[in-house]
């Protein structure tokens, strides 16, 4: 039986800072964004309370519910079946900025590909307490948890979305790799999907554009290369203690959809160095007590389904902020906890909220 109360609380705190700073950053990012598309300021502001509201109330929820029932086949193939029915009917859903990748549902979006990660996590979670034993056994371990997240990356390619298939790739490739995986392995097939990977950028005009502008955004500072610009400008322009809340300048019509992908530029325009290293704070602890979690969990698929959550964050934390700072091409990836956006939000959060049952059971010390 669980040890009552014994959740852990930094990761629970550091959580709720982040997703407290997203209530008032996502309507000093969006107020004015609102206010033209929506002649409301508060707009954007009211659903993501709702969705934080929500989210922390499922979390609350999910924490009580003892993981191990989240290993049960027919909880696992009832989950993937669902996702794969979702990814596939939201492909024949009405484009939004030319991608198929929400449903509409009371007047919210809901992005299946964020339950795809999730679902995902548990799956090879499952399969690698089974078989990690015979890891290296590609056939016996590897090819099962091969054709489920080639499956669901492809799916979410068809959207499209390119950042979000390639954050669950990568999801996958640090669970299989932690697990015992030969590293020779890892190699091999980061190797065979390089040709892929750069078929599936380069083919495509708008991606060739992205990898283009990020190695030379001045080329076409007007153009392709204006919002990663921009993002430069706001991190920059906000010094050490930054201009304080709602004093940012770049939001104002600069920098593209500033609430959603590029938050953390407006974080760091208002907030300054400081407030931008304090996220960064955050998010190391969460993936610190995350990993402290997966390490001190009972049994394996504990350690594993802890140490594929806390990457969840970590590696969307680091795709994010990356792409802000213009260390990556702009790749459409929220930043957890903080970026606008209902699904992603409250997948998160769910997230946490299993990770925090895993910390219930997980031995003390350390």
């Amino acid at each position: 039986m669980a040890r009552k109360l014994k959740s852990d609380r930094v990761l629970f705190i550091a959580t709720l800072l982040l997703v407290s700073l997203s209530i008032v950053m996502v309507y000093s990012a969006s107020a004015l964004v609102a206010m033209e598309r929506t002649g409301r300021p508060y707009f954007f502001l009211t659903k993501q309370t709702m969705w934080a509201a929500l989210g922390m109330a499922v979390l609350g929820i999910v924490m009580r519910i003892d993981y191990r029932t989240y290993r049960q086949p027919a909880f696992i193939w009832a989950s993937l079946g669902f996702v794969v029915l979702a990814l596939t009917a939201v492909l024949f859903s009405p484009p939004v900025n030319n991608a198929r990748r929400w449903f509409a549902i009371g007047g919210l979006g809901v992005q299946p590909s964020e339950l795809a990660k999730l679902t995902a996590i548990v799956f090879i979670a499952a399969v690698l307490e089974r078989r990690m034993h015979r890891m290296n056994e590609i056939g016996y371990s590897l090819i099962p948890i091969g054709v489920v997240v080639v499956g669901l990356v492809g799916l979410i390619l068809l959207e499209p979305d390119f950042g979000t298939s390639m954050a669950l790739a990568a999801i996958a490739a640090v669970m299989v790799f932690a697990a015992g995986l030969h590293y020779r392995y890892m190699v091999g097939a980061a190797l065979a999907a390089a040709p892929v990977i750069y078929v599936v950028v380069m083919g495509t005009a708008y991606r060739r554009q992205r990898v283009l502008t990020f190695l030379d955004p001045w080329s076409d500072p007007l153009g392709a290369g204006f919002q990663v610009i921009q993002s430069l400008i706001a991190v920059g322009t906000g010094g050490v203690w930054g201009k304080g809340v709602m004093n940012g300048v770049q939001k104002l019509f600069f920098l593209p959809e500033p609430h959603t992908d590029f938050i953390y530029a407006v974080i760091s325009e208002e907030l300054g160095l400081v407030g931008a290293t304090a996220v960064l704070i955050c998010f190391c602890v969460v993936t610190w007590r995350g990993l402290r979690v997966s390490r001190n969990a009972p049994a394996k698929f504990g350690a594993f389904l802890a140490r594929g959550l806390t990457m969840m964050v970590a590696v969307q934390a680091f795709f994010n902020i990356s792409v802000v700072l213009g260390l990556l091409p702009t790749k459409g990836i929220p930043l957890p906890f903080v970026s606008n956006g209902g699904s992603s939000l409250l997948i998160n959060l769910v997230g946490m909220g299993i990770l925090l049952n895993v910390s219930q059971h997980a031995s003390p010390g350390a």
